[in-house]
Order: C-alpha cells, then sequence, then structure tokens
C-alpha cells in the first residue's frame, strides 16, 4: 500500500488557517458555513483563494503548508494563491488584502508568524 505524504499540521495552524478565512468571511459578508460547504459557488470559491493566499502572506507559510491547513492539496492552493496575487492588481482588492494582512498580524502572530 502506497503511503501518502503530509506535512505535520498542528492545531495552531488550524486554527490560523480558521481565523484567515472569518476575517475574508467577515470582509465579505459571507457566512463561514456557506464558504466552507458550498464549493462551486464562485463566492465560495473567491473567499477561499483569499484566506488560503492570506495565510500565506500573513503567516509567511509555504504553499504546501497552507494547502495542508486548509485540507487542500499543493496545486490547489499554489493555484488560489497566484490566483489572488494577481486579482490584487484590481485597487479594492489591494486594499482589502492590505487590511487584512494587517488584521491577522495583530489578532494572531503578536511578533510570533511560525
Amino acid at each position: 500500500m502506497l503511503e501518502v505524504y503530509r506535512v505535520p499540521v498542528t492545531d495552531r495552524d488550524h486554527t490560523r488557517a480558521g481565523l484567515a478565512l472569518h476575517l475574508v468571511a467577515a470582509s465579505i459578508g459571507a457566512p463561514v458555513r456557506v464558504i466552507r460547504d458550498d464549493p462551486r459557488n464562485p463566492a465560495s470559491t473567491r473567499a477561499r483563494r483569499l484566506a488560503m493566499y492570506l495565510a500565506h502572506i500573513g503567516y509567511g507559510w509555504t504553499v504546501e503548508r497552507v494547502a495542508h491547513a486548509f485540507g487542500m492539496n499543493r496545486a490547489t492552493a499554489a493555484k488560489a494563491c497566484a490566483w489572488a496575487e494577481d486579482a490584487r492588481e484590481d485597487p479594492a482588492v489591494d486594499a482589502l488584502m492590505e487590511t487584512l494582512e494587517d488584521c491577522l498580524r495583530r489578532i494572531a502572530v503578536g511578533g510570533d508568524a511560525a
């Protein structure tokens, strides 16, 4: 039987991923439950992508760590982060992400980005 390699993800990583998702959800006015439970909804997809990207840049996580913390594979997380990076060309998205990065760091990091 083939054993699948998994990056160790701590409860703290899951909590921080949840914080990123909750911040995005609150900022766009969408319930987290809907974002998690409706993967085909375009608004849900956008919110998950922004949350993964927020964790990537806000915590300084590798794409692989983001993927595992969000329960995704690395390719999905990489695609999400690339999409969000491109979306930042829109000044409104860029401003939102700047605000969310600041919030994330103030709430969760407190000088400890690891």
